[in-house]
């Protein structure tokens, strides 16, 4: 009896195992639902649901444009993706949403090109020219340098103006400024904007000094910190209810948000943003690397790997061993420094960082022998306020600085909740 018994659970177990490793129970997905299913319907996982940008959920914004004459905000980073989203396997197809609204026969009458223009490719700072894009022969209007905000003539005969740009999620980082002037212009001339929404690839960091009034700039209007936690769909609407544009106006604003979209999730940048962010690493340490703008300190323009990267001449090769000489290159067409051997870290490898870093800054400050020469005036512009550089040359620990971003910090984030779209 022992024996047939032992045989019998034998037998029930291999056939078992048999039945569940077997052909019939292969899982297979079904794309309307974006879950695995079995056969029997007794286990389901969920396959990660892709996300959607605003420009994507095209079905939210096209009725709206419909009939009417358009102007579009945009650059090389406003795309649509066109794979079949409920695979998340699909290698993605994006095509420019300026050609896809032709297509879809929506009347563009001309485009405004931010900071490094249409198609990104120009220098960090570079005056860009109105012209026609080689493309299209659409009209490309240029919304830097002399002139951030449209003039109305710029804007007759424009019915609803749509903005799509990707911003990185730093205060210093011109789009958010660049979407400042537009909502002040589209409210004063009575015209709608459109905001196709994206996610922020830092967007679960808010951290940084906050903006003092009096060193308002172009890389930096707003009293917010450093690295602000929203999305530019959020931050329009922070403009708006804050009363931020000039003489209290308020745009009349419709934002079209991402799906499946959470702010804490990884986002990859399928475009990269501006020439010298040219992937994750570089986004995500940019708004702690972009400090040394206002220092002689270079961050890699004129390299491949900017933002990625620190060095200079002024800093010791014993305690410094990575060493790079700055050349012209995309986006870059004098960089910093410019043939001069530079020795610092080589931070690519880095892990993500998770706050605004100060430990790079004040490392170089301190292993730079004339201190004197270590900070130029621009530094204040990117800080946003006094109290940082004084800070570093006072010899404050970064633990110390930070304690006193606290206050600011927290009531920022109180203000911030009121605007916000999308769950950590």
């Amino acid at each position: 009896m022992v024996s047939y018994s032992l045989f019998k659970n034998t037998f029930l177990f291999s056939f078992i195992l048999m039945a569940a490793c077997g052909n019939s129970i292969q899982p297979k997905v079904d794309s309307q639902k974006s879950k695995i299913i079995t056969e029997n319907n007794s286990n389901t996982a969920a396959v990660p649901t892709p996300i959607k940008t605003g420009a994507d959920n095209y079905n939210q914004y096209l009725p709206l444009l419909t009939n009417k004459k358009v102007g579009i905000v945009t650059n090389q980073t406003g795309v649509i993706n066109q794979s079949d989203t409920s695979n998340s396997q699909t290698e993605h197809n994006y095509i420019s949403i300026v050609d896809y609204l032709l297509e879809k026969k929506i009347d563009i009458k001309k485009i405004y090109a931010p900071e490094h223009g249409f198609r990104g490719t120009a220098d960090a700072g570079e005056l860009i020219k109105d012209g026609k894009d080689t493309k299209t022969g659409l009209p490309i209007i240029s919304l830097y340098g002399n002139n951030k905000k449209p003039k109305p003539e710029q804007l007759q005969g424009i019915d609803v103006l749509v903005f799509d740009l990707q911003d990185v999620g730093a205060r210093f980082y011109t789009y958010i400024s660049s979407l400042h002037y537009i909502m002040e212009a589209c409210a004063e001339q009575n015209i709608p904007l459109i905001v196709l929404d994206r996610p922020n690839p830092n967007g679960d960091i808010v951290d940084g000094p906050i903006l003092e009034k009096e060193n308002t700039s172009f890389v930096g209007m707003h009293t917010i910190p450093v690295l602000h936690g929203m999305t530019i769909g959020e931050y329009a609407k922070m403009i708006n209810g804050e009363k931020w544009l000039q003489n209290g106006v308020e745009c009349k604003l419709t934002v079209i948000p991402c799906t499946n979209y959470k702010r804490n999730m990884f986002y990859s940048l399928p475009v990269k943003p501006s020439p010298n962010l040219p992937n994750d690493q570089s986004i995500n340490l940019y708004a702690s690397l972009c400090f040394f703008e206002g220092t002689n300190v270079s961050l890699g323009r004129g390299t491949n790997k900017q933002f990625q990267i620190y060095g200079s001449p002024l800093l010791p090769k014993e305690k410094f061993s990575f060493s790079f000489t700055p050349e012209p290159n995309e986006g870059a067409k004098e960089p910093p420094l410019k043939g001069k051997l530079c020795y610092g870290e080589d931070l690519s490898k880095a892990p993500k960082v998770k706050q605004l870093e100060l430990k790079w800054l004040i490392k170089a400050y301190n292993g730079t022998e004339d201190k004197s020469k270590f900070f130029i005036p621009f530094f204040t512009k990117l800080a946003g306020t006094t109290k940082l550089q004084q800070q570093i040359e006072c010899g404050m620990s970064e633990d110390d600085i930070r304690k006193t971003w606290e206050t600011g910090l927290s009531s920022f984030k109180q203000t911030r909740k009121k605007y916000l779209i999308y769950t950590e």
